[in-house]
């Protein structure tokens, strides 16, 4: 009999990924691909059992991913009818008719000591320095549907994909690698009495499937992480109040743009993902400010195209699990944590979950290697909720109880420092790994209507006339390098050459 003690100390060798996916596959392949010469990696997931099949936006991060796993891009948008993001238009948010752009580019040059934002804010001082979009390539090339590669990576982008493309798409690579799939419902998991460990998921034919290391991404029924291991769950629905969306499909009416419209409403807000075939759309929304038919209702009248797919409801709690490794198991995606599509965030969750795994795998389960992945997990996600809590909060709107509520709402102490900094001083201060940059707060902040009351003074240091040039020599190259790039759809078309046909849809 296989005491705790040894079951504890037992090498890892058999990873088995319960529920497929994005979160499921994006582990699979990632492992497979890294460690699939040491590891025997099994994933189970079941036909019968949809997946949420909304995340169709991304951040810059997955490129990087992708180039991890040595993922080739054509290969991969032509699978899953991808098209280019350079950031998220942000409309009817600060007040209604009010558009900004949050691009994933960097604005200007800093100087070490300052952001370029103080430099184009002494500028704005002087009357020398145009628009903050016009310093930002991204920014700029979104506004005018422009994109094309640039060499050593001089435009910073993120895809618009079909989230159930790219689960297939990743299967076939996970396989390719050794990893193997089972069909399969799973019915019960089995754990050691003496240990909590879990050790094998029982299927609805009977058979088991037993493994040393279990990861969670059973979506939000967190089968082994909740509901066996019993990992509490932490409600941020007071600071985030939308609880519910609808999602639907509908042909495209016009050319592709390279970014995702976030479209503020009444009690929530709407995205426009555009493909290659079809637009991805829905409604983000908070039931205790409008019912599920006046949602479908708000939804359906402002959508364009014709919808090939009927309009499937989400449920979801906003929050993270208390821990999102416990014993021998690791959450990834909606069983471990949801903020909400804001900022297109949950895929590149899941992913710095694998990436932190993959970086401290552990010979056998120890407790400071679980510590150290909760705390990194922990401080990561806060950032994020943070960031996206802002939008909600830097708003001018009171055309509705739900805007009305927000704005008496407690933010996190640590956002409030962050805003309270900027207006104050300008200052944004990114701590290690975090995922927002310093541009990123600031095109937010500003475009929701914060505005520094003083720059540092390390603008002062340049004359007048040295910062006008300065000034005007990145407005001159960000605007020949914007001319000279191609419309987005044309460039789309000659990337990834081939039939627009809507794809198959898939269960939803």
């Amino acid at each position: 009999m296989t005491s705790a003690r040894d079951l504890q100390n037992k090498p890892i060798r058999r990873v088995v990924i319960a529920g497929g996916g994005t979160a499921g596959w994006m582990a699979a392949a990632a492992l497979s691909r890294t460690l699939g010469k040491v590891l025997d990696i099994t994933l189970i997931e079941s036909e019968e059992i949809g997946t949420v099949g909304v995340g169709e936006a991304t951040i810059p991060t997955l490129v990087t991913f992708h180039r991890l796993l040595d993922i080739k891009e054509q290969e991969y948008m032509s699978a899953v009818k991808g098209t280019i993001k350079l950031g998220i238009s942000f409309e009817n948010w600060l007040d209604e008719g009010h558009r900004y752009i949050h691009s994933f580019g960097i604005s200007g040059k800093d100087h070490w000591s300052a952001g370029f934002q103080h430099f184009w804010m002494r500028g704005q001082k002087l009357g020398i320095a145009s628009g903050y979009e016009d310093y930002c390539v991204e920014l700029k090339a979104a506004l005018e549907d422009k994109f094309a590669h640039l060499p050593r990576g001089g435009i910073n982008y993120a895809y618009h994909m079909d989230a159930s493309l790219y689960a297939r798409f990743l299967r076939k690579l996970s396989q390719d690698h050794g990893a193997r799939r089972i069909e399969g419902k799973i019915v019960e998991v089995e754990t050691d009495e003496a240990s909590g460990f879990i050790t094998a998921l029982k299927l609805a034919d009977g058979s088991t499937v037993e493994g040393d290391l279990f990861i969670d991404c059973t979506g939000f029924r967190a089968l082994l992480i909740g509901k066996t291991l019993g990992v509490g769950f932490e409600d941020w629905s007071h600071w985030l109040f939308n609880d519910s969306a609808l999602a639907t499909q509908t042909l495209a009416v016009r050319d592709a743009v390279p970014y995702t419209r976030a479209i503020a409403g009444k009690s929530g807000w709407q995205w426009r993902i555009p493909l290659q075939h079809r637009v991805g759309n829905g409604i983000v929304y908070s039931s205790k400010h409008m019912s599920d038919d006046e949602a479908r209702h708000e939804f359906l009248s402002s959508v364009e195209g014709e919808i090939i797919k009927d309009p499937w409801p989400v449920r979801f709690k906003p929050g993270q699990r208390k821990k999102s490794w416990e014993k021998n198991c690791i959450a990834l995606g909606l069983a471990g944590s949801f903020i909400e599509p804001l900022e297109s965030t949950t895929i590149h969750l899941i992913q710095r979950g694998i990436v932190h795994l993959l970086r401290m795998f552990p010979q056998v389960v120890a407790q400071p290697d679980i510590d150290q992945y909760n705390a990194t997990l922990d401080s990561e996600l806060q950032h994020v909720r943070d960031f996206v809590v802002m939008h909600y909060h830097l708003t001018n709107r009171r055309d509705s109880q739900y805007w009305r509520d927000i704005q008496d709402m407690e933010i996190p102490a640590t956002l409030k420092h962050r805003i309270d900094l900027f207006r104050e001083t300008g200052k944004v201060f990114r701590q290690a790994e975090e995922l927002f940059a310093e541009n990123s707060w600031v095109q937010v902040m500003m475009g929701q209507g914060v505005m520094p009351k003083q720059y540092h003074p390390t603008a002062d240091v340049m004359s007048e006339p040295d910062l006008k040039r300065f000034l005007d020599d990145i407005r001159r190259n960000v605007d020949s390098t914007v001319k000279a790039l191609p419309q987005h759809q044309a460039y789309i078309d000659q990337y990834c050459p081939g039939p627009r046909e809507p794809a198959p849809v898939s269960a939803g």
